[in-house]
C-alpha cells in the first residue's frame, strides 16, 4: 500500500479502535493522518472504503503470521477450528474495530466490492492452506471446486456468527464453538471427495 494510503488506513484503524464506526469521521482521519481531505478522497470514496481496506490489510498481515506459524493439528477439522478460534479472538480483543469493519463490509456502499472480495479471497487462501496443512510458502493457492465451496460456507457462517456477536445475540464462546461444529460438519465432504478420487 502506498505511503499516504497507509497513513490514512492506520489513522482510521486507531480511530475505530478508540470509538468504533461513528468515531471514523473523514475530516478527523485526514487531519490526524496529516493529509488534505482532497488527498483522502483521491484514495478512498468514503469511510466504509477505508475500513474495508483496513480489514483486508489486517487479514493479509494475519496471513503473513500464519506463514511462519501455521495452525497445528492432526486433522483438517482440528486445524480449521484452531484457525477460526485465532481469527475470532483477534476480533474479540478489538471490539470497536471489529464492529466498525463488520458494519462497513455489510454496508452495501457502492464501489467497495473489490476490497471485500480481496478480503474474502485472502480468507479462502488461508482456509484452504489450513485444510491441506501445506502451501503457506506460496503466494497463491488454487482451491478445488469443493474446497472453495467449503471455504465460502465457513466464511458465511463465521460472518453470521460475528454479526450475532456484534448484536449481542451470541457470546464469544458461542462463536468459537459454533465454528468448531461447522468445521466438523463440513470437512467430511472433502474427505469423501478425496476418497472417491
Amino acid at each position: 500500500m502506498e505511503e499516504r494510503s497507509q497513513q490514512i488506513v492506520d489513522t482510521a484503524i486507531a480511530l475505530a479502535e478508540e470509538g468504533g464506526y461513528q468515531n471514523v469521521r473523514l475530516r478527523d482521519v485526514a487531519a490526524q493522518a496529516n493529509v488534505a481531505l482532497g488527498t483522502l478522497y483521491k484514495r478512498f470514496s468514503c469511510k466504509e472504503d477505508i475500513l474495508v481496506a483496513a480489514l483486508d490489510m489486517e487479514c493479509k498481515q494475519f496471513e503473513g503470521i500464519l506463514r511462519e506459524f501455521p495452525p497445528e493439528g492432526d486433522t483438517p477439522q482440528v486445524r480449521l477450528a484452531y484457525f477460526f478460534t485465532l481469527s475470532s479472538r483477534a476480533l474479540f480483543q478489538r471490539p470497536n474495530f471489529a464492529h466498525a469493519v463488520l458494519r462497513s463490509v455489510s454496508s452495501g456502499v457502492e464501489g467497495i466490492a473489490a476490497k471485500v472480495q480481496s478480503y474474502q479471497d485472502t480468507m479462502t487462501r488461508m482456509i484452504v492452506r489450513t485444510i491441506r496443512d501445506k502451501g503457506w510458502e506460496t503466494a497463491e493457492v488454487e482451491p478445488t471446486e469443493l474446497e472453495a465451496e467449503v471455504a465460502f460456507m465457513l466464511q458465511e457462517i463465521w460472518y453470521a456468527d460475528l454479526i450475532g456477536w456484534v448484536g449481542g445475540v451470541r457470546g464469544e464462546d458461542d462463536v468459537v464453538n459454533h465454528m468448531k461444529r461447522a468445521c466438523e460438519l463440513l470437512l467430511p465432504a472433502l474427505d469423501r471427495e478425496e476418497n472417491q478420487a
